[in-house]
C-alpha cells in the first residue's frame, strides 16, 4: 500500500499558497508517494498543485476531490490537462458529487440523479482527457467539440463513489476510487468487491482504492478521538458517509480514525492495506508538535 499525506487541513482559516508548497516538499523529501488536496474554499486545488510541483519532484500530486456540479466536464478537462502538463504528468484526478447540501442548498443546482449526473460526466470527461474530442448528448450534459492535446499521458481519474451504483459507474469507466472516513471492513466487504466486479467485467485493469483518514500517534488516544469526534462532526451528518460509518458499525468519524501508539496505528495502517486499499493518503491530526512529530515519524518509516 502506498502512503501518501493530505495536505487539505492546509486550506483552512488563512490558506496560504506558499504553506502548501512548501508542505508539499516536505512529504516529498521524506519519501512519501503522493501529496493530495480537496477542492475547499477559496482555494482552486489543481492551480495549488501546479504551484507546489517545481518544489516537489518526483511525487504524485492528486485532488481528493473537485466536485463535478459547479464545473462542466469541458472546463475542468482543459483544467486537468494544463495542470498534468504542468506538474510533468503526476497528476491523478479525483473528482466527486459533493453533497446536496452543498450542491443544492449553497449553489441552487440540481441534485437530481447523481449517478446519471456522474455517467454523462465522465462520458465527456474521459474522451476529452485521453483523445482530445467528445461527440455526447445526454439528459443533463452535452458537449460536441474539439481540441488539440499537449503530449504526454493523460491523468488517471478517480471518483469518490461510496454506494453501490456509484462504484459499478467508477469501476466500469474510472481508474479507482478515493475514500474519507471509509474504515477497513467497510473497503473488505464492500467497497473493494463492488468496484473490483464492476473493473473485471468491463475489462479493464484492477482499480485503485485511495483510502483517506485521520492519523495520529499519541499517548493520550482517548482525548484525541474526542477532539477527532467534534472536529469532523459533519461527516457523521452527510448521508453518504453515515452509510459507511453504519456498515463499519461507527457510531461517529472518530471512531475510524487511526489514532494511538505507533504499535497501534501501525495496525491500523496493515488492516486497510489487508482490506484491499491500495493507496493510503494521511490526513495528520495532531494537538501540538511532539505528536505532529510523532505522526510524521511512523508515518515516514512506513512509506
Amino acid at each position: 500500500m502506498r502512503i501518501g499525506i493530505n495536505g487539505s487541513a492546509l486550506l483552512q482559516l488563512r490558506p496560504s499558497l506558499e504553506a502548501i508548497a512548501d508542505h508539499a516538499r516536505q512529504v516529498a523529501e521524506d519519501g512519501f508517494a503522493s501529496y493530495w488536496l480537496a477542492q475547499s474554499g477559496a482555494i482552486d486545488a489543481l492551480t495549488a498543485l501546479v504551484f507546489a510541483a517545481p518544489r516537489a519532484p518526483g511525487i504524485e500530486f492528486g485532488t481528493a476531490v473537485i466536485p463535478t456540479y459547479p464545473r462542466h466536464p469541458t472546463a475542468l478537462a482543459s483544467q486537468a490537462t494544463t495542470a498534468q502538463a504542468a506538474v510533468g504528468g503526476r497528476l491523478t484526478l479525483g473528482i466527486g458529487l459533493s453533497h446536496e447540501s452543498v450542491i443544492r442548498g449553497q449553489l441552487g443546482l440540481s441534485f437530481e440523479k447523481p449517478v446519471r449526473h456522474m455517467r454523462e460526466y465522465l462520458a465527456i470527461l474521459r474522451p476529452l482527457l485521453e483523445q482530445g474530442k467528445v461527440s455526447f448528448r445526454g439528459e443533463t450534459l452535452t458537449a460536441e467539440t474539439e481540441r488539440a492535446l499537449p503530449e504526454g499521458k493523460p491523468p488517471p481519474v478517480l471518483v469518490a463513489a461510496l454506494g453501490p451504483q456509484m462504484l459499478r459507474l467508477t469501476g466500469r469507466e474510472a481508474d479507482g476510487t478515493i475514500l474519507w472516513v471509509v474504515g477497513p471492513r467497510t473497503i473488505r466487504e464492500h467497497i473493494v468487491p463492488t468496484i473490483s466486479a464492476a473493473a473485471e467485467g468491463a475489462g479493464r485493469p484492477a482499480p485503485r482504492v485511495v483510502a483517506g483518514l485521520p492519523v495520529c500517534v499519541t499517548d493520550d488516544p482517548d482525548a484525541v478521538r474526542d477532539v477527532a469526534r467534534r472536529a469532523l462532526a459533519i461527516y457523521g451528518q452527510l448521508p453518504s458517509y453515515r452509510a459507511m460509518l453504519d456498515r463499519e458499525g461507527a457510531a461517529d468519524p472518530g471512531d475510524v480514525a487511526i489514532i494511538g501508539s505507533e504499535d497501534a496505528v501501525r495496525e491500523g495502517l496493515g488492516a486497510l492495506a489487508d482490506a484491499g486499499a491500495t493507496d493510503f493518503a494521511a490526513l495528520e491530526f495532531a494537538r501540538d508538535d511532539e505528536e505532529r512529530a510523532r505522526t510524521r515519524a511512523l508515518l515516514r518509516s512506513l512509506a
